[in-house]
């Protein structure tokens, strides 16, 4: 093997296109580029968005909605989940470690789906009202805490 003997794997390299060399070569005369308009001219820039003054996309389609930005997006925790949590004093950190939320420290709120037997002292942002009442009637409490 010798330097002058190396050549590349077939298929891995491809000839240049070799533009505005004759009408018989396929891409004589407007060498691809079309007759005319801006992506004919040399200096043409393309801006996002234009497409040659027809009404862009971002303002064909319809519109709709609204996203609320101060939204706050609760963890969901069931009233049947909680028997799995150990203690009677059940908080976002204990839930976590049961695996019932992902992040003690986002917004935690508790649904009556389901009952529960053991009295349970729970703290959580939000209660939905069934679950405060079958949490109080089963002799817990039921504690609002700010994130």
């Amino acid at each position: 093997m010798k330097l002058h003997t190396l050549k590349p794997s077939a298929g891995s390299t491809k000839t240049r296109k070799r533009v505005g060399r004759g009408a018989g070569s396929g891409l004589g005369e407007t060498s691809g580029r079309g007759h005319k308009g801006g992506k004919a001219r040399s200096g043409f820039k393309h801006k996002w968005g234009y497409e040659g003054g027809q009404m862009p996309m971002h303002r064909r389609v319809p519109k709709f909605g609204f996203t609320n930005p101060f939204r706050q997006e609760f963890q969901i925790v069931n009233l049947e989940d909680l028997v799995r949590c150990e203690g009677s004093e059940i908080t976002g950190k204990t839930l976590a470690m049961a695996g019932l939320v992902k992040n003690a420290d986002r917004p935690i709120k508790v649904l009556g789906n389901g009952s529960i037997e053991k009295p349970f002292t729970v703290k959580a942002q939000a209660f939905s009202k069934s679950a405060k009442e079958k949490i109080e009637a089963a002799g817990g409490k039921t504690e609002v805490v700010t994130c």
